[in-house]
């Protein structure tokens, strides 16, 4: 009988503490942490406190000899068996002690398990570890009451924390970059000291789509292309995939604990590929779209900022997160929806290891530069789940599988309160039913109109068409038509300006016949999205 200890390592508030400060060097720093707390620095303790070198962490445990077997370590997340509960017990208290010294602020769930590794099924024991141990960890554990600070003490601008500091010495400052120090706790410093590795780390992974003797990835929202003295505009992109903890679950089952381990760790390097791969091929048509001109010329507006060298440009997007399915990014304003739906497209041409298609809801929140981004992200984030409600919607209606879904939300000026009520407030009309917006949208699909093709050729015509190009005051009108929430008023306004149709979309579907006649389909409006999102398209990622 061999024994083993299996040790599930999760974190909890990972949004908070990446996102609750309003200063994007910040946000670098924590995202960086986050990530080398689950992975980098497992694989750092294992070699240097255990004698498990980084080449030999997935050899496996039961013939190796080694005292640990990585099955994976990612951002926010890692499963290890170790020889024995002491081995496992020692690891964890290395590891929390340096996450409490290196990165306080993240919160660390550890779980461990006694196994018979001929005898009993590693998998049942794992997703029990998971769905009681962590679990209730997570909702009943009790949250820490730290001393704040004695006598007058100064408050971290960030965390609210006692200061311990100023940003000054952690920040390079170059000429573009004018920023006043300010008061920081040990949580903020620790952040502000990653940001130079991290971005160096980014800019490896990237190496092969973005030249880093041209291109930078900023540290600062004010360099992200917005155009300076004008109203600006900055994106926070959230994307999370479909069903991939019932996939993980089900990709494991019934499998013999050798087969789990490699099933596992494959499964879980593919789809942490797959979402880096999709970034890189974001990044590359956001290059290449800079270098023709399409970008730059196109608007003539984006100011991509100088970096430290005369002859480096900061790149107008920048990720933030990249944990597998998990993914966060920010970039220009008008950059921001359409790269979140490039995102998806790339995300789903992605293979894994289960043989099953990728798909993936994103949430885009456009608000205006230095508006608070923990609210932002927060709205991001909202706006994915409503997306993912779609698509749960559309499944149980429809029998479909699952698809990819898009939806966002631009703020013109604040965000006062949640989704659903600034929907309520400002898409229904006079207490209606009648949806002026048509969001969310499907990514694509050969028998539906409300489709990102069917925006975006929406979109295109306005700008581009024979009957709007140019015509700023008969689109301005036509949205006023819109508002109204009536068929009868679409009819006059298009018999008034002499025009046979509206936009049309690309199915000619009875769907889209009654569209363009009227305006609306089951209450729901075609065109105020497309007039709304007008600016906010530039036609990067199309041919």
């Amino acid at each position: 009988m061999t024994k083993f200890t299996v040790t599930v390592i999760d974190t909890t508030g990972k949004q908070n503490y990446i996102f609750n400060s309003n200063r994007l060097r910040e946000n670098i720093g924590a995202s960086f942490l986050l990530s080398q707390a689950t992975k980098e620095w497992v694989k750092d303790i294992l070699e240097t406190s255990f004698g498990v070198p980084k080449n030999y962490q997935k050899d496996p445990i039961d013939i190796s000899g080694f005292d640990a077997e990585v099955i994976y370590a990612n951002g926010g997340n890692a499963l290890i068996v170790f020889k024995s509960r002491e081995i496992a017990i020692k690891f964890t208290r290395i590891l929390s002690k340096k996450v409490l010294t290196e990165a306080s602020g993240v919160n660390l769930l550890v779980a461990h398990a006694d196994f018979d590794w001929e005898n009993e099924n590693l998998y049942t024991i794992v997703e029990d570890l998971k769905k009681n141990e962590l679990e209730h960890q997570k909702y009943e554990r009790i949250h820490s009451a730290p001393l704040l600070g004695l006598s007058v003490t100064a408050s971290c601008n960030s965390t609210q924390l006692p200061a311990v500091d100023r940003s000054g010495k952690y920040i390079d400052y170059d000429d573009d970059e004018k920023t006043d120090s300010y008061l920081i706790s040990t949580e903020t410093r620790q952040k502000l000291k990653s940001v130079r590795k991290a971005n160096q780390e980014l800019q490896k992974i990237f190496s092969k789509v973005v030249d880093d003797n041209i291109y930078q990835f900023p540290y600062r929202s004010d360099n992200l292309g917005r155009s300076q003295g004008e109203s600006s505009y900055v994106a926070v992109v959230h994307i999370d995939g479909n069903g991939m903890g019932d996939r993980f679950k089900k990709h494991g089952e019934g499998k013999e604990n050798r087969h789990y381990i490699n099933a596992m760790r494959n499964f879980s390097e593919s789809v942490d590929t797959a979402g880096i791969e999709a970034l890189k091929a974001v990044t590359e048509t956001l290059v290449d779209s800079i270098k023709s001109g399409r970008v730059v010329g196109k608007l003539g507006e984006f100011d991509l900022s100088k970096g430290s060298k005369s002859n480096i440009f900061y790149l107008p997007f920048r990720p933030l997160v990249y944990a597998g399915d998990d993914i966060t990014f920010i970039c220009e304003g008008r950059l921001g929806v359409e790269l979140a739906a490039l995102f998806l497209q790339k995300f789903e041409e992605q293979k894994v290891t289960d043989g099953e298609s990728l798909t993936a809801c994103a949430g885009v929140c456009v608000v205006k530069a230095h508006y608070p981004f923990s609210r932002a992200y927060q709205m991001s984030e909202d706006l994915c789940k409503v997306a993912k409600k779609f698509v749960k919607l559309e499944r149980q209606k429809h029998g479909v599988d699952y698809f990819s879904a898009i939806d966002w939300h631009l703020a013109a000026s604040g965000l006062l309160g949640s989704i659903s009520e600034i929907r309520q407030r400002e898409y229904r009309v006079n207490n209606k039913s009648w949806h002026l917006e048509m969001r969310p949208l499907w990514l694509k699909h050969d028998d539906e109109w409300r489709t990102w093709s069917g925006f975006t050729q929406v979109v295109s015509k306005f700008k581009q068409g024979d009957d709007w190009k140019e015509r700023q005051n008969k689109i301005m009108a036509l949205r006023e038509v819109l508002r109204k929430c009536s068929i009868k008023a679409v009819e006059e306004f298009l018999l008034n300006y002499k025009l046979p149709n509206l936009p049309d979309f690309p199915h000619s579907s009875g769907q889209s016949e009654q569209l363009i006649k009227q305006g609306w389909n089951n209450e729901i409006c075609g065109y105020f999205d497309a007039i709304e999102a007008m600016d906010f398209y530039l036609g990067i990622g199309s041919d």
